[in-house]
C-alpha cells in the first residue's frame, strides 16, 4: 500500500484518537478545577485532622507517577471483585477520567493554596473592619486577586495535561498516540509503518499552540489587577 493510499486511513484513525484525547482533556479540567479548590480548602482548614489528611493525600498523589495511579484505579476494583468502571472503551475512558481528575486536582489545590495565601492578610482584616463576612471577603476581595496569581502556574499544568493524556494508553484507551502506534502492529491492513506515530506530535503541537495563545491573552486581560 502506497503512502497516498495509507494517508486517508491513517488520518481518519488519528482524528478519532485525537477526539478521545480532547474529551479526556476537557473532562479532566471540568472535574479538577473545582475539586482542586475544595482540596485546597481542606489543606488550609483549621480543623487539624482534616488538614493533615488532605496534605498526606496530596503528598502521595504528587509524589507517585500518574501511570501507577492509572493502573491502580483501573485494575484495583476488578481485582477486588467489583469492576465499577464497566467494560470496553467507555469503561477505560471513565477510569482514565477518574485518575486524571484526582491527580490534577491535587496539583491544582497547591496552586490555589499558594494563590490564596499570597493575598496580603491586611486585605482580609480591612474587610472584617468594614463588616464583610469571610465568604464576602473571599469572593469579592481575594478571589480575583488569586486568579491573577494562579493563571501562569495553572497554564503550565494545563499544557502538561495535554501531553499527559498520552499516558492513558497504558490501560489501552484509544487516544491519538495509541492510534498512531497501532499502525506499527497491523491496524487496518497497515503494518510496520512508523510515520503515523511521529505525525501525532503535530496534533499536540497545534493544540498546545492554540492553548498557549488563549492562556497568554487571559494573562494580559488580568493585568489590570496589578
Amino acid at each position: 500500500m502506497t503512502f497516498t493510499e495509507q494517508f486517508p486511513i491513517v488520518f481518519q484513525s488519528l482524528n478519532v484518537g485525537f477526539l478521545q484525547t480532547l474529551k479526556l482533556f476537557f473532562v479532566t479540567l471540568l472535574g479538577a478545577i473545582p475539586l482542586g479548590l475544595l482540596i485546597s480548602f481542606g489543606s488550609m482548614s483549621r480543623f487539624k485532622p482534616l488538614s493533615y489528611l488532605t496534605k498526606i493525600i496530596v503528598w502521595i498523589v504528587r509524589g507517585t507517577p500518574l501511570m501507577i495511579q492509572l493502573l491502580i484505579i483501573y485494575f484495583m476494583p476488578g481485582l477486588l471483585g467489583n469492576n465499577i468502571w464497566g467494560s470496553g472503551e467507555s469503561g477505560r475512558f471513565i477510569a482514565a477520567c477518574a485518575a486524571f481528575i484526582f491527580n490534577y486536582s491535587c496539583y491544582f489545590s497547591e496552586i490555589y493554596r499558594g494563590g490564596i495565601q499570597g493575598v496580603p492578610s491586611g486585605q482580609e482584616e480591612a474587610g472584617l473592619v468594614l463588616g464583610m463576612t469571610k465568604s464576602q471577603i473571599f469572593f469579592k476581595v481575594k478571589l480575583l486577586q488569586m486568579i491573577k496569581r494562579i493563571v501562569p502556574p495553572m497554564s503550565n499544568e494545563i499544557i502538561t495535561l495535554v501531553k499527559d493524556t498520552s499516558l492513558s494508553r497504558i490501560i489501552a484507551l484509544q487516544e491519538v498516540i495509541w492510534a498512531g502506534q497501532s499502525f506499527l502492529k497491523g491496524n487496518q491492513g497497515i503494518a510496520g509503518v512508523i510515520w503515523p506515530l511521529f505525525f501525532t506530535a503535530v496534533y499536540y503541537l497545534i493544540f498546545n499552540g492554540i492553548l498557549t495563545v488563549l492562556l497568554g491573552r487571559l494573562e494580559k486581560k488580568l493585568e489590570y489587577f496589578r
